[in-house]
């Protein structure tokens, strides 16, 4: 894997050191994250980001001097939601971490899960909630934080990013997931965890056999807590969202290592 280099000739290690290059070098390395398949689908130009009507569908926000970087990609102008969102930043002991990352299909139906009643940011139901919408989500198949179906590309966009880091000449990269159904899926990707790996194993337990306290806590008293929802990841982790814990889903903090599969699987025979 070629190495990303510095106008030094040097090469580059970081985010900081990406966000100080000429923007238009910038642009081309932070480029290497979209998924090419993205870029396809929608039309848009793998060189300037522009669709045939010449409107910038990507949009990236690293400002010099900075360590994070914000990635966007619309699939048209005007467009409400992103298709694809990035936050990665560096951490204190040069790693990189992925703060967030969606991936929308701009074709789905939208469950307006991110705003409440008074029309506020939900923080994707973490700061507050809109019960109807997460219901209606719920129905259709998605899990908590999602607004849209995504596109099957997480795979994929696993791979990207991991060519990004390597070019980066990092073996691996760290994340938080948000959502317990998330933490299962970059299981299912190879990932291992660097704290949480016990309580995501006292989660099934607790879940998995009827004495446990989670299962006996599906009494149905709200539509997020009903009998059976044990048995589905999606039935798990709206669960949890909803309270079920007894506390938010935190603490949990995970890693890929490149080219390694961890084998980790704290959910055995999940069904989604």
């Amino acid at each position: 894997m070629d190495r990303f280099i510095g106008p030094d000739g040097g090469p580059l290690t970081s985010l900081r050191s990406i966000n100080e290059l000429p923007a238009i070098d910038r642009d081309r390395i932070y480029g290497t994250l979209i998924q090419p398949g993205v870029l396809t689908r929608y039309a848009i130009n793998p060189i300037d980001f522009r669709c045939p009507t010449g409107e910038r569908l990507v949009e990236i926000d690293a400002p010099p001097g900075t360590s994070s970087v914000e990635v966007k990609v619309w699939h048209q102008p005007g467009a409400r939601d992103p298709v694809l969102y990035f936050q990665l930043a560096d951490t204190p002991n040069n790693q990189l971490i992925v703060l967030l990352f969606v991936i929308n299909d701009p074709a789905g139906p939208r469950f307006d899960i991110d705003r409440n009643w008074r029309g506020e940011r939900t923080k994707f139901g973490t700061m507050s909630r809109n019960i109807e919408a997460e219901i209606e989500a719920m129905k259709a198949g998605l899990g908590p934080g999602q607004i849209r179906r995504g596109l099957h590309l997480s795979r994929d966009v696993q791979a990207t990013f991991e060519n990004f880091v390597a070019c980066l000449g990092h073996e691996l990269f760290l994340f938080e997931p948000l959502a317990y159904h998330t933490a299962i899926l970059f299981e299912r990707y190879g990932c291992n965890y660097s704290v949480g790996k016990k309580k995501m194993e006292w989660i099934h337990h607790e879940f998995q056999v009827a004495s446990g306290e989670l299962f006996k806590r599906l009494d149905g008293s709200t539509p997020f807590r009903m009998p059976g929802a044990e048995k589905t990841v999606r039935g798990r982790s709206w669960a949890i969202h909803d309270g079920i814990l007894g506390e938010p889903f935190t603490a949990i903090h995970m890693y890929r290592r490149i080219g390694v599969e961890a084998g980790i699987n704290t959910f055995p025979s999940a069904e989604w």
